[in-house]
């Protein structure tokens, strides 16, 4: 059992822009003495002994990118890209389950890593965590366990990191504004403590463990180029001084300043991958585009597992509206933003798994990282990126509207 790693407790706070959920969950509160934190409430997301699970094994070596990177002449269609990412992403069973999917279509996706699922039980109580402006040990998600707990996550890491999945950062303790401070009261100072510690846990997870007979994480860290701030706090103005100290690139956070999918805009030298606000046919109205805020717009994020064949059914048209859009108009890449977690039912994971399987490997459409993406379009002519960069939003309205 590892639900240490995605715990939700009894406090989900929600924050409306432009009549938009915003999510603010995938946290419970936690409290902590100077070198310990605690934690309660519901776990969604327990590994369990399924022996359904699929048995994922790693390649001899790291494929190269599945997106053809080949440049447009003007006036050509550019491929339709389709990104999924997973916030947290410490569930032995979903990392399998979802590579043995993009397996079929020689897909790819990016598990954004809080750092803090590196720290077993010894880290964790010898104080290896301080989040800016908490105590020593404290965390709003769970974290810590038996060292073969942590073994099997940098397994699962590297496993993905040698499909040519990517690994980004969600950065480590999870702090949001029901457990201040967080994100929106943070500093650059404060951010680039949280990634200092981040990128400290990816390269001496071993030493601060204490372990001496563990695999090493071969994911390089400088490979890890962007990522999600939780429950998408944080400012652009305090954010990407500590992005660049930190050599990343993109960033897939900040709530989209208008209605629809468009494609990514690059901000003082980052790329940034707004999270959409569309129109959802099942909901007759605007949602963010992020398993939780379906959630949320569906019950207020209340657990009723009754419910899920019909809150699946709603994410599953979502989607297919949000391709449909895009295919079919500006051909902007397409974000499906979740979590490893089995929320209400498990509502999220078997419609991105069945999205996965119906779009990904359709002609003209890849199911790529993030970085492959920014790759593709930064060997466009500049004009005919520009061109891209610039078209209008769709999928911001109902179909007759």
């Amino acid at each position: 059992m590892r639900s240490r790693l995605l715990v939700v407790g009894a406090v989900l706070g929600l924050t409306v822009v432009t009549g938009v959920l915003i999510y603010q969950g995938n946290t419970e509160k936690a409290t902590a003495s100077s070198a310990a934190s605690t934690t309660s409430g519901a776990a969604y997301a327990q590994d369990t002994d399924d022996p359904t699970i699929p048995a994922v094994t790693a390649p001899g070596q790291r494929p190269p990118t599945n997106v053809p990177m080949t440049k447009l002449e003007p006036g050509d269609t550019p491929p339709q890209f389709i990104i999924f990412s997973f916030d947290g992403a410490g569930s032995h069973q979903r990392w399998n389950e979802f590579m043995s999917v993009a397996d079929e279509s020689n897909s790819r996706f990016t598990g954004f890593l809080s750092g803090i699922y590196l720290l077993g039980d010894e880290g964790k109580y010898a104080g290896a965590y301080t989040g800016p402006g908490h105590k020593t040990g404290a965390a709003a998600i769970g974290y810590g366990g038996p060292e073969s707990e942590i073994v099997t996550e940098v397994n699962d890491l590297n496993t993905a990191y040698m499909k040519g999945h990517e690994i980004g950062t969600h950065y480590n303790g999870h702090f949001c504004d029901d457990a201040p401070p967080g994100g929106n009261q943070w500093t650059t100072a404060d951010w680039n403590s949280e990634l200092d510690q981040f990128y400290t846990f990816v390269t001496d997870w071993k030493k601060i463990n204490g372990y001496t007979d563990a695999p090493d994480l071969i994911v390089p860290p400088d490979s890890i180029k962007g990522g999600r701030t939780p429950c998408l706090t944080g400012s652009l103005d305090t954010l990407i001084p500590a992005w660049k100290k930190h050599g990343m690139t993109y960033d897939s956070s900040m709530p989209a300043p208008r209605n629809g999918i468009y494609w990514p805009q690059k901000i003082d030298g980052i790329w940034e991958f707004y999270m959409p606000q569309v129109y959802s046919p099942g909901f007759e109205g605007m949602t963010t585009a992020m398993d939780y805020n379906f959630w949320a717009k569906f019950n207020g994020a209340r657990d009723e597992p009754d419910t899920a064949p019909e809150l699946r059914s709603i994410v599953k048209g979502t989607y297919e509206y949000m391709f449909d859009q895009a295919y079919n108009g500006n051909r902007a890449p397409i974000l499906i933003a979740n979590h490893f977690n089995k929320w209400n039912g498990d509502s999220f994971n078997p419609p991105a798994m069945d999205f996965m399987k119906e779009k990904c490997g359709q002609p003209d459409v890849y199911c790529a990282t993030y970085q492959d993406v920014i790759a593709w379009m930064e060997m466009q002519d500049p004009a005919v990126l520009q061109e891209l960069l610039d078209r209008a939003p769709v999928a911001a309205k109902a179909p007759d509207a």
